[in-house]
């Protein structure tokens, strides 16, 4: 089941990234994330307004809003510098990119949770591997090397938080409802971003890109708060592998990649199809491995 969940997720966060492409390309990137957490937390007010009411949320003392401020400020890190990666590189560079977020999540799950894979997991990882480093091969070939570009820089430390974001899910969910953890997370994300964007324009100097209104912009939110339902209730299910739902989540890059390729016409398509491919067979053996656990 909680695979099934994962492949949910997948799903939703393939055309969650379309969204924001769409969204950010030749826009204002800091205003189009604000609006996505206002719609977030619009989306999830009815679970904040019932728990509240009925006294029932499992969120409720101090310390427990502050482990739920923590979470809501290394998503917005991770969105902030996703949201700029997305908007400068191309899809098919930069989705790559960040489905290697499950290799980071591995090396905490095994030293932080005592998680165990077995051969097939392994071989599994072993090709994220493969494939993170073709993809970046493949970007130096087109000029996007880490040497030259802050873009790219951004999308690893985009998937570096998220990585250090689905390590502290699981310990949250060890103590707090998934839908309780979601919707206070998308209140809080709400006013720290609004508070940051007042800020940047209150005291920056610099220019700032012009906003246009789009209505893929709360497509984001909605593709978003699916992806996370699933996702949540997926790793609070008895015998959930975090390293395991995180690489089935980034499954999600074959939707954005083919928009990229199909409809921008982004350049190497042959070679970033076979670092794809590759990435896709690392997925299948570990939901295949999961399976053979179970």
């Amino acid at each position: 089941m909680w695979v099934a969940l994962a492949l949910i997720s997948a799903t939703c966060l393939g055309f969650y990234d379309v969204m924001k492409k769409l969204s950010v390309r030749g826009n204002d990137v800091l205003t189009v994330l604000m609006l996505n957490t206002v719609f977030g937390a619009v989306l999830m007010s009815p679970i904040l307004v019932g728990g509240i009411a009925t006294g029932e949320c499992s969120i409720s003392s101090p310390a427990a809003h502050g482990m739920i401020i923590i979470k809501s400020f290394i998503v917005l890190g991770s969105w902030i510098l996703g949201y700029f990666a997305v908007k400068h590189l191309p899809l098919t560079i930069q989705g790559p990119i960040n489905a290697s977020r499950p290799v980071m999540v591995l090396v905490g799950a095994v030293a932080v949770y005592g998680e165990q894979l077995n051969l097939l997991q392994w071989a599994g990882i072993s090709l994220g591997f493969l494939s993170l480093y073709m993809i970046s091969r493949i970007s130096a070939s087109e000029g996007i090397s880490l040497r030259s570009s802050r873009w790219l820089w951004m999308a690893v430390g985009a998937a570096l938080l998220g990585a250090v974001s689905a390590l502290y899910d699981k310990y949250l969910l060890r103590h707090f409802r998934p839908l309780d953890v979601q919707a206070w997370y998308s209140f809080y994300q709400c006013i720290i971003m609004s508070c940051a964007l007042m800020a940047v324009r209150r005291w920056s100097s610099s220019s700032h890109s012009v906003f246009s209104w789009r209505w893929t912009i709360p497509l984001i939110s909605i593709f978003l708060t699916v992806a996370d339902i699933a996702y949540f209730y997926s790793l609070s299910l008895d015998g959930a592998m975090i390293s395991v739902v995180s690489m089935i989540r980034r499954g999600s890059v074959v939707i954005p990649f083919i928009y990229g390729a199909v409809m921008l016409r982004e350049k190497n398509f042959k070679a970033k199809a076979a670092d794809l491919c590759i990435l896709m067979v690392s997925l299948g053996l570990l939901v295949l491995g999961s399976t053979v656990a179970k």
